[in-house]
């Protein structure tokens, strides 16, 4: 009996690593697994810990593998499968993921940044089926996006295409990490929401209002302890102070939104990430945001994610797909 063909899909994040398997043709993971990084990991621990998860995976599944598709958290220059860097981890600099992989683990490889293959993933198994162009963005710790154009990713002459989180939205505002100010990324992401709560409600965590009180009680009375998510937990909860700051990343995020739209002309919006479970009113504000700055012409549905933090492993399967005869 001839052994099965399997595609592995690795997906490098900035704090945990996963590794699934699938059966060419599935729409379920045959096997999965996923490893966190210590603190003070670097690149050369993330290299080791994935090629050990897929060595696990492969171990208890005997078969052929076929094809292996990476999604990576920061730069990549796909055409040559190397990870310019990780903004997150140190060691990963001009790397050869692809060249190591394939030298390690004996199959083909395809790699690229994560919005990217996570625009894929949406685009081939979740909420961008049936669609010729796609904008994906995510919303968490940053904000990153991709392009799905005629049913491939769209990269750019430099592979930075997709990079709206680093779009000045508010000149003069927060500054990013990227070295501007006002970027999109600085004023609508997790760190930057927090960073601007933790400033409003001071170091020392005292208010002489009840503006922001919920948010500091959830966060213990310490302002320094403050989350994204617990901004909006308090504005579900009517805090005043928290409701101004998530209504605020909604609109820096719907302008950027926006100007994409302009630019574009993409058939469908898909918004995934942990921000965008932030409750219908930052929804709404996107939308309406987004569509007071694009021409009245462009008709792109904005809708959420169908795959959740999945989208970057079912991606990679996507990539990995892409070696085999029928894709």
């Amino acid at each position: 009996m001839a052994e099965s063909s399997l595609l592995l899909a690795l997906d490098y994040g900035g704090t945990k690593h996963t590794a699934a398997l699938l059966i060419p043709g599935e729409r379920a993971w045959l096997a999965h697994g996923r490893a966190s990084s210590p603190p003070g990991a670097d690149g050369a621990w993330d290299q080791a810990a994935m090629l050990s998860l897929a060595r696990g995976l492969l171990a208890r599944h005997p078969g052929r593998l076929a094809a292996i598709g990476v999604s990576f958290g920061g730069p990549v220059d796909a055409g040559r499968g190397v990870v310019r860097l990780s903004h997150h981890v140190p060691g990963w600099e001009e790397t050869p993921l692809r060249d190591r992989l394939q030298t390690g683990l004996g199959a083909p490889v395809a790699v690229d940044n994560d919005a990217n293959v996570a625009a894929l993933g949406e685009w081939r198994f979740g909420a961008g089926q049936g669609c010729d162009s796609l904008l994906y963005i995510t919303v968490s710790t940053g904000v990153g996006g991709g392009w799905v154009l005629g049913g491939r990713i769209w990269s750019g002459a430099d592979g930075m295409a997709g990079e709206i989180g680093h779009n000045v939205v508010r000149p003069g505002g927060a500054p990013c990490v990227c070295g501007k100010a006002g970027c999109v990324e600085a004023e609508a992401c997790g760190w930057g929401i927090a960073a601007k709560a933790r400033a409003r409600l001071g170091d020392d965590g005292r208010r002489t209002t009840d503006d922001g009180a919920r948010l500091l009680a959830l966060a213990g009375g310490r302002a320094d302890g403050v989350t994204a998510q617990m901004v909006a937990q308090a504005a579900a909860e009517g805090d005043a102070l928290a409701g101004a700051l998530l209504d605020g990343a909604a609109e820096a995020l719907g302008a950027g939104i926006g100007a994409a739209l302009n630019l574009m002309n993409p058939q469908r919006v898909v918004l995934g990430g942990g921000i965008t479970k932030s409750g219908e009113r930052w929804w709404q504000l996107v939308r309406e945001t987004a569509r007071a700055h694009a021409l009245p012409q462009t008709r792109a549905e904005i809708v959420p994610a169908d795959l959740g933090d999945d989208a970057p492993l079912w991606g990679a399967a996507a990539l990995a797909q892409s070696f085999m005869p029928s894709s």
